[in-house]
This record gives structure tokens, C-alpha cells and sequence, in this order.
């Protein structure tokens, strides 16, 4: 299993038009919403693969990147717990 980090820009400024992109996002098994646009979700799946589900829930406009997480990270203030990064990135 790796973990993918997921970052978005999302020109339409009302987000609950979003919702099936982040409840996309939320159907992987293990998932964390580290920031306001970036997630990580821990997946057997491949970065295009990724990509390809997401942008399904996206508007043509919108951007999308999908990048496999390395061995080394720091955070500060993120909205997830602490403890998932440590465990899977």
C-alpha cells in the first residue's frame, strides 16, 4: 500500500458542489484531510488511476495533483490528527 497526496484548486467557489469529489476522496479505506485542499488516502491503486476517479467529480476547470508520498515530511497546523501522517506517509 502507498500513501498519495491529493492536492486541488477548485474555481468554483461554493464547495458544496464538491461534495462527490470529497466523499470520493472518503471512500478509500484510510484516508486524512491534512489541509483545505489536500488529503492523503493510502491506496494499492496507481497515481492516474487515482486522478481519473477524482476528476470525474470535478469541473472541466478545476485542477488536479496526484503525487505518491516519499519518506520524508514536516507539518504545521494541519487539520488532521498528528498521529495518521506519522503512521502513513
Amino acid at each position: 500500500m502507498n500513501c498519495y497526496i491529493i492536492t486541488y484548486d477548485l474555481k468554483n467557489s461554493d464547495a458544496n458542489d464538491y461534495s462527490e469529489l470529497f466523499e470520493a476522496i472518503k471512500s478509500y479505506k484510510t484516508w486524512a484531510h491534512i489541509n483545505e485542499s489536500v488529503w492523503a488516502i493510502v491506496t494499492e491503486e496507481k497515481a492516474k488511476i487515482i486522478r481519473d476517479f477524482l476528476k470525474e467529480k470535478m469541473d472541466s476547470e478545476d485542477s488536479l495533483f496526484v503525487v505518491k508520498s516519499g519518506t520524508e515530511a514536516a507539518w504545521s497546523n494541519v487539520l488532521c490528527k498528528k498521529e495518521w501522517l506519522k503512521n502513513n506517509l
